[in-house]
């Protein structure tokens, strides 16, 4: 996916742990969408992060994986968690990508490296603020998936 320039001015975000976005979050409607279309990717299934808040909502697949390399979860050693979604009151996105897709997204304006990365494959990415933007969050939160299932 060709990724085009995130319109605006980056959002603030945490410096202190957990981190999380301070400033342009999604309407609750459109971060319900968020879960909603996250959920309905093929082979997922909520449940809670095993290094987020409670307000998380972790991407699991739903035929546990062998994790293939660390670098593809949040929750390296546990069960496979390539991607959390963060409550309502944040709206954004933690996952893992290649180190070089994810410089992509951090050069575009859509998100940055994750606080607490390990492997360079950790990134926040911003909650959508529009249907555009949800629609590259999904695709991004796809490609994570695919990451981690080896592809």
């Amino acid at each position: 996916m060709l990724l085009p320039a995130r319109p605006g001015t980056r959002p603030l975000v945490s410096t202190e742990g957990p981190q999380t976005q301070l400033t342009e979050r999604s309407s609750p409607a459109l971060w319900g969408r968020l879960v909603a279309r996250t959920f309905a990717l093929d082979g997922v299934v909520e449940g809670h992060s095993q290094v987020s808040p409670p307000s998380s909502r972790a991407v699991f697949f739903v035929d546990p994986l062998v994790e293939l390399a660390a670098e593809t979860s949040l929750a390296p050693g546990q069960r496979l968690e390539p991607v959390h979604l963060h409550g309502v009151h944040d709206t954004s996105i933690h996952l893992c990508l290649p180190a070089a897709r994810g410089a992509e997204v951090v050069a575009a304006g859509w998100g940055e490296p994750h606080q607490y990365e390990d492997f360079g494959t950790e990134f926040l990415l911003y909650g959508p603020r529009d249907e555009r933007e949800l629609d590259v969050a999904i695709g991004l939160i796809a490609e994570s998936l695919a990451f981690a299932r080896g592809a």
